[in-house]
């Protein structure tokens, strides 16, 4: 009987950081493990070449699965993404081959959110301005900042992050807005309006809407210039919802007061250096789920989909099930 071959796609970084020993133990436990050691993300001649002969790939966010790929990868049944987010994976292609994807769970809600608070504080406090001035030897200027208590936070998505934000700011004494025409929120504490109007009242405008073509540059300059000249843009979800361009503008020209950003449409999605350079930017660089509860969460929720399908079954958090035909080629008897 041939042993399941999983292919890991993370570069060791990425291990580290977003697997885990503990996983890694558990997935090699399921079948063999194939590991990348390059130092760059595999593209997808190297892909081909690292997963031929393999049943299960285990993705990174940072690895593209392409049409080209899957055509050359006859032995492959499922691709488990160790993240949500799957549109660098060609879903359409990998159904037309009958290959499985699926997605990981929201196990980094707390952390985001918790992050989306930080930022906040920062961009409305100076905290990192300061703290940048103190190790250059330099007097930091002393400057009035704004409390959370009693601002108001505009939401834009009432998702799981939305609501996930919507509380913490709560806790905090804020009052929240939230803009979403396809949810209808039922919170007694919380306004729901639209978005001329959240951008037009906000002291922090949060847009964590999912990452779609609907939402694509959905903060752009009309939307910019709604908003108050004394409130921050605050961005946590994807940096495909910034029109760049827009906000650089803004800033430059002391529209608003600032802006924070975990992420943006640098590689890895990462937060742009032009914008996050500026001293009236604050910017981390994509750390938002980047705890070990989140990312061993979504690392052994992956561990758990391969042990499904090594016994065939269909595992939660796959998106095309239905044309999924090369399943039935993971159990024992089909590959020995």
């Amino acid at each position: 009987m041939s042993a399941l071959r999983i292919l890991l796609t993370h570069t060791p970084e990425m291990r580290r950081n977003y697997f885990g020993e503990r996983a890694l133990g558990r997935l090699r436990a399921v079948g063999e493990v194939s590991l990348h050691e390059g130092t760059e993300p595999l593209d997808t001649s190297g892909l081909i070449a690292a997963a031929k002969g393999c049943h299960i790939l285990v993705a990174d966010r940072a690895t593209a699965c392409e049409a080209g790929a899957f055509a050359q990868l006859p032995e492959l049944s499922a691709v488990c993404r160790v993240a949500v987010d799957i549109r660098n994976i060609d879903v359409a292609a990998a159904s037309r081959h009958g290959i499985l994807i699926t997605h990981a769970g929201r196990s980094w809600l707390a952390a985001v959110s918790e992050l989306v608070i930080g930022l906040m504080l920062d961009a409305a406090r100076g905290i990192s301005r300061a703290n940048i001035a103190y190790k250059r030897g330099e007097m930091p200027a002393v400057e009035r900042g704004r409390q959370l208590a009693g601002s108001t936070a505009g939401i834009i998505g009432y998702g799981p992050l939305g609501r996930g934000v919507a509380e913490l700011a709560l806790a905090f004494g804020m009052h929240v807005l939230v803009s979403d025409p396809y949810v209808t929120v039922e919170h007694d504490r919380i306004e729901q309006v639209d978005l001329a109007d959240l951008l037009r009242r906000a002291d922090f405008v949060l847009p964590l809407a999912a990452a779609t073509a609907e939402t694509e540059n959905l903060i752009d300059e009309q939307a910019i210039g709604r908003m108050r000249s004394d409130a921050f843009l605050i961005n946590l979800s994807r940096g495909n919802l910034i029109d760049e361009s827009a906000l650089l503008q803004a800033l430059e020209a002391k529209r608003i007061a600032g802006a924070a950003m975990d992420v943006g449409r640098a590689a890895d999605q990462m937060p742009t250096p032009r914008l996050a350079q500026r001293l009236d930017v604050v910017a981390t660089p994509h750390i938002g789920g980047l705890t070990q509860a989140a990312v061993e969460g979504q690392a052994l929720e992956s561990v758990v989909q391969v042990a499904k399908l090594a016994r065939g079954e269909v595992p939660p958090g796959a998106v095309n099930a239905e044309t999924a035909s090369r399943i039935a080629r993971l159990v024992p008897a089909a590959r020995s």
